[in-house]
């Protein structure tokens, strides 16, 4: 979409709008001393229910993640406001992790893609994570039942890239027992698209 889309009224999905100055507290009676902040929680709170606008919403937004707060608003049927505070719930709530692009790997330069299978030492999982994120071109991580414990999406520039990540990198982590690499010779990007309404249905 053009520079209207989130020009046209200030608004960002994720962004709040700054609150409003609470009116001054009566004289005759103090307010009471903020508590300090604890400990921040480990995990977010459980989401709430969606409802079908919310799930349209979401739909609007994987779809096309530079949709403005009143477009969404209007394809949902409801009032900006009202879209403002759905899109809001939706990221404090942790259902929207975050807005960007997908990316034609091949056509942005990393023309090399595999999926690289890991078998790990036991308990090792968190330690093996943190170091495949660190890893240049990791997309996906998922730890899997099966014939193997992990399995990594990676895209580099070339096969040579490749076999650098795999053999320097990956295969030097300690916990990591073997690897096997399966080459991608095409994929197709699944996201949600208009003809598929019964996505998150």
């Amino acid at each position: 979409m053009a520079a209207e889309q989130m020009a046209d009224t200030g608004e960002e999905p994720g962004r709040t709008p700054p609150p409003a100055t609470p009116a001054a507290a009566p004289t005759a009676t103090p307010a009471a001393p903020s508590p300090s902040p604890g400990p921040a929680s480990p995990t977010p709170p459980p989401p709430r229910p969606l409802d079908a606008i919310d799930r349209d919403i979401l739909r609007i937004l994987q779809t096309d993640g530079r949709a403005s707060i009143r477009s969404v608003a209007e394809r949902v049927h409801v009032s900006r406001a009202n879209a403002y505070a759905r899109i809001n719930r939706l990221v404090e709530d942790g259902v929207i992790r975050g807005f960007g692009a997908r990316v034609d790997h091949e056509r942005a330069g990393q023309g090399a893609s595999a999926y690289i299978t890991l078998k790990i030492v036991q308990n090792s999982w968190r330690t093996v994570r943190e170091q495949l994120q660190a890893l240049p071109g990791a997309t996906h991580i998922a730890l899997v039942s099966g014939d193997f414990d992990v399995l990594l999406l990676v895209h580099t520039p070339d096969n040579r890239a490749l076999r650098e990540l795999v053999l320097t990198r990956i295969q030097s982590i300690p916990e990591v027992l073997s690897t096997r690499t399966l080459l991608v010779f095409e994929e197709t990007d699944l996201g949600p698209r208009p003809d598929r309404p019964a996505e998150l249905a």
